[in-house]
């Protein structure tokens, strides 16, 4: 970000005046010892109660966030509760990845105060969108399973609601800083006005993060800003206008990396755990084909009406901005990709890109840097009515509507050298460029593209503009979802009995739009009716019902899904109680499983997703001691998956960046969890979690692969010359599910020898890990048989220790916090893309070796298999100053 943008962004900011939510920080409203009730909870947040909502959850409290998240990513700090496997992902900032239960986090639903983030496309979660999340964040609550949300969102694995509602709090402010490993920093504003007399309260945050990761070639800037303007005219009437966004860049690491190549790197003993494939140096600075850039602000409007002691009405209307993309590489330079250019094992040189392309032309070829754009304008509005019918029987009803329009295309973000870079003659390029020949055969046309955009976000919070089509290359298609639903609930409550049934039916109706297609021309396979076959055969080409013309927009394909759930907890006494519940999910597929394999054509097979889930549990609570345990089962048909794909060649040929569409997939998610936390004198506290799980698949699924442009190939990255996709059988029966690891325990305390002063230290253990679904290392019975890949386990401990000092001035304090994660640097595996077992052959000859015969493994993984590491020992510490 230049100079003028710092400046206009900082005064934008400032002018706004105002508060934070931080205000008294961890020593105001929400001590470690204070129920989430004490949280605000009005609005249209779904919050679990204790030992009244009948689901299995856990709360993260403001003062564990503060304390124990450092540099660490947002969803890591849940990685203390049952069930849950949360990693760095490729080690990017803000490029973590959340499973639940086994479950994605396109499966996961996340909530900020209610409101649904998951992209309306696709389900994703991004967590670099929200990278100043955590700043404002006073608990964050996940609720395990289908969960208590009245609304019809994509909670197969749980859901995660934020709560961030803070223009209320008392005044107060802080200053902090902080710094860590690999030169990590983060500064921080915030204050808080307090109420007013008249009802009106405001509060502000600015912050900024820099660095790198542990992980090399991650360099990184963040900034977050959030203010909140609340007004409470009198007791009937509260409403709070928030405005939040966290525009960032950071440099990735996108693929997984041979464990071979790791240990070439390193040793056997030490693997380079920090390597980068996609890290490169530019002018002798750090340069990346792979960098990611948004901003997604939020803003929303909160309107809470108690229009009578036993009827009230909560609103939120709200709209979101996002801009930005991901970058990587297109074309080859001379006819020569990137991996001439990269050493094996070695950086990849760009000056020698730049040079090699100077010496090129846009017609012979040049190798630059793209930016694929994936913007969108979000609109909503969530409406609950909840009505006290007597004492005991309340019941809730309410509406959920959201629009999404999604821009998706790719742009020159770095020509690297070249005067311009040549787009078109590739199946999914602009048909519009296209002319036909002497012989009426249709011919690419070429778009020669000059113009170049910086991979920097903007810090427009109302939407930056869209380019040019002019300026698009690769592709260029539009997404459109219209989402309208309706909910309700009744719930009894009595002494002991709170029990709810409740239920929600939604349409969602996706609309593609692809900017590069011949409307009414088209065709399925890539080619256009109405031209000639080839310069020797002038039959023209037509339309058939195998092989249809497609039109520029789909028209939207509408579907209806619906949920009901049902659940009863009951207080045996004032210690005990137990709960159930169950609930079933007819779930809308994506919008890449409605029009599949990037063309505007819907899927002939189109069925929704089914879930059927079932839950039951125990609690334990005395003074001393809080325990739960329950166990569940979740049974998932007819998913659909997109999953991106690495195909090597073999030969010395390079990597082939690939996807694959995988349908018909089921999912058995079964388990036990244990949760306690037990405060065994003023001194001392323990806090430890269990769960064990069965996650598996049942019966077989079909998948499609695809090249980054579209052509359909075979399981070699070979393009099928008929232009057709051929399904494949995915041998997957009784195979573990893999990402997530099916064991997890932890076990910490908390030591607080004197008020001022506090210890503590944790250990997680995770076992049962298992490679992640690969269509081509599942294509036979044989290899179904064989299983995934199973990881070794390991175990990692982190500490931290405070220590907080009292000023002169009342209220006001310093305190210094440091954490060490991963105190004892293990080394380990987080995630295999893979799924090679030791016991396979290294190659397809009849007298081939195994991988563990051969002596090519890594502590029982063959080493061919591409996966992460685990981040060695980092650190962080901050000071902070509250008044």
């Amino acid at each position: 970000m230049n100079l003028v943008q710092k400046s206009m962004f900082t005064a934008l900011i400032t002018l706004s005046t105002a508060s934070v939510y931080y205000a008294q920080s961890v020593k105001d409203t929400l001590s470690n010892e204070k129920s989430i009730d004490e949280v605000v909870i009005s609005g249209v947040a779904d919050i679990a109660k204790d030992r009244k909502t009948p689901v299995a959850v856990s709360t993260i409290k403001e003062a564990q966030i503060i304390e124990k998240l450092g540099n660490q990513e947002f969803p890591e700090i849940l990685n203390s509760t049952p069930s849950v496997y949360a990693t760095k992902g490729g080690g990017g900032f803000g490029d973590a990845k959340l499973n639940i239960r086994g479950f994605a986090q396109e499966n996961i639903a996340v909530l900020i105060n209610g409101v649904p983030v998951n992209d309306m496309e696709n389900g994703a979660v991004f967590w670099s969108n929200w990278a100043g999340l955590s700043d404002v964040t006073t608990a964050m609550q996940v609720q395990r399973g289908l969960g208590s949300s009245k609304l019809a969102i994509a909670s197969v694995g749980g859901t995660v609601n934020i709560l961030t509602r803070a223009a209320d709090r008392k005044e107060g402010g802080k200053f902090s800083f902080g710094f860590g490993n690999d030169g990590y920093n983060k500064q921080l504003f915030a204050y808080n006005t307090g109420k007013s007399a008249k009802g009106w309260s405001s509060s502000f945050l600015l912050s900024r993060t820099g660095g790198s990761t542990y992980a090399s070639g991650t360099n990184f800037e963040g900034y977050n800003y959030y203010f909140a303007l609340g007004y409470q005219p009198n007791a009937k009437h509260d409403l709070q206008f928030t405005i939040t966004g966290a525009p960032q860049y950071h440099n990735q690491r996108a693929f997984e990396i041979t464990l071979q190549k790791l240990i070439d790197k390193g040793s056997y003993e030490n693997p380079d755990r920090k390597y980068n494939e996609q890290e490169g140096v530019l002018n002798g600075q750090e340069y990346t084909f792979r960098r990611n850039y948004y901003h997604k602000p939020v803003i929303s409007l909160n309107w809470d009406w108690k229009m009578s002691d036993k009827s009230k009405l909560a609103t939120v209307a709200y709209a979101s901005f996002g801009r930005g993309a991901g970058t990587s590489n297109t074309g080859t330079s001379n006819g020569k990709s990137v991996s001439a250019f990269q050493p094996v094992g070695g950086l990849v040189n760009f000056d020698a890109i730049i040079a090699s392309n100077a010496a090129s032309t846009p017609d012979k070829g040049v190798l630059i840097r793209n930016a694929s754009v994936n913007s969108h304008n979000w609109f909503g509005l969530i409406s609950t009515f909840n009505h006290k019918i007597n004492d005991n029987i309340n019941f809730s009803v309410g509406f959920d509507g959201r629009y999404y329009y999604g821009f998706h295309y790719q742009v020159v973000s770095d020509l690297l050298g070249a005067s311009a870079y040549r787009d078109g003659g590739g199946v999914g390029s602009n048909k519009n460029l296209y002319v036909p020949n002497a012989q009426n055969v249709f011919v690419p046309g070429y778009n020669y593209v000059s113009n170049s955009f910086r991979a920097n976000p903007s810090f427009n919070p109302f939407g930056a503009k869209i380019n040019d089509i002019k300026d698009r290359i690769g592709f260029s298609n539009d997404g459109e979802v219209l989402y309208y639903g309706g909910f309700a609930q009744a719930e009894y409550t009595n002494e002991n009995l709170s029990a709810f049934v409740q239920g929600s039916v939604s349409q969602q109706g996706y609309q593609r739009i692809d900017n590069f297609l011949l409307d009414g021309k088209s065709l399925l396979n890539g080619q256009v009716a109405g031209y000639a076959i080839s310069a020797t055969n002038p039959t023209l080409i037509q339309a058939t019902a195998a092989n249809p013309a497609l039109n520029t927009k789909t028209g939207f394909k509408n579907i209806i899904g619906y949920n009901a759930k049902a659940g009863a907890n009951y207080n045996i006494d004032e210690r005990n109680n137990v709960f159930v519940n169950a609930g079933y999910y007819s779930k809308q597929p994506f919008l890449n499983a409605v029009y599949p394999n990037n063309k505007n054509f819907q899927n002939p097979n189109l069925t929704n997703e089914k879930i059927f889930g079932l839950e039951a549990g125990y609690g334990f609570r005395a003074s001393w001691l809080n325990a739960n345990i329950n166990a569940y089962r979740t049974n998932w048909k007819d998913r659909f998956l997109r999953k991106t794909q690495q195909i090597n060649p073999g030969g010395g040929a390079p990597i082939i960046n690939a996807y694959a569409n995988i349908q018909g997939i089921t999912e058995i998610h079964q388990g036990i969890e244990f949760e306690a936390f037990s405060k065994i004198s003023q001194l001392i506290t323990v806090n430890a979690m269990l769960s064990v799980a069965d996650w598996h698949y049942e019966g077989n699924a079909s998948g499609n692969l695809f090249n980054e442009t579209n052509d359909p190939i075979d399981n070699l990255g070979n393009i099928n010359s008929n232009g057709v996709s051929t399904p494949q059988t995915l041998f997957l029966d009784k195979v573990k599910v893999g990402n997530a690891a099916q064991t997890t325990a932890s076990l910490g305390f908390t030591l607080s020898p004197t008020r001022d002063f506090k210890l503590d230290a944790a250990y997680r253990y995770v076992d049962r890990l298992y490679g992640n679904l690969n269509v081509i290392d599942f294509s036979t019975q044989a290899k179904a048989d064989s299983g995934a890949l199973q990881l070794p386990a390991y175990g990692t401990v982190e500490a931290g220790a405070s220590y907080k000092f009292h000023l002169a001035k009342a209220k006001q304090d310093l305190t210094v916090r440091l954490n060490v994660y991963n105190l004892l640097d293990t080394i380990f595996i987080q995630n295999s893309f893979t799924n090679v077992l030791a016991t396979d052959k290294v190659s397809a000859a009849a007298n081939a070796q195994t991988f563990e015969e051969a002596g090519r493994t890594y502590h029982g993984v063959a080493t061919t298999n591409q996966v992460f590491f685990g981040f060695g020992r980092t650190y962080s510490a901050t000071i902070s100053y509250n008044f």
